[in-house]
């Protein structure tokens, strides 16, 4: 029997944390997105439409980041204050490429990074 490899995933917008579940230490690793307010205020002066088009490629470069890494693993916990782990969610489950892969999601406030650490934990040795 193989044993299974299990991620947490605390993210928002701007960024994501990954926590690799082990027996021993937690293995963690940030991903960010390139899109950040200041290139939003920029881009605002520029057009609406084009500061939005950006902000989707941005968004869209961010996920597949996610996406590559999630492909690694068994089991997945998608956690986090924002919307973006329901957005990265649904973009996972339409791909046919994580279908054997067991993605859950979870609402989460902002947290430390011992809070995220302990939150994985916790998940995982009750499943």
């Amino acid at each position: 029997m193989t044993t299974q490899k299990k991620l947490g995933i605390w993210m928002d917008h701007a960024s994501a944390h990954l926590m690799e579940f082990t027996t021993g230490a937690a293995v963690a690793e940030a991903v960010g997105s390139k899109f950040t307010t200041d290139a939003e205020g920029h881009d605002m002066s520029k057009g609406e439409s084009l500061m939005h088009n950006k902000e989707r490629h941005e968004e869209s470069v961010y996920y597949k980041e996610l996406s590559k890494e999630i492909l690694k693993y068994d089991d997945v916990l998608l956690f986090g204050p924002t919307d973006a782990k329901a957005e990265l969610f649904n973009l996972l489950k339409a791909d046919s490429h994580f279908e054997k892969i067991n993605i859950e999601m979870k609402q989460a406030d902002k947290m430390t990074d011992n809070q995220q650490h302990a939150f994985v934990k916790d998940h995982f040795s009750t499943n």
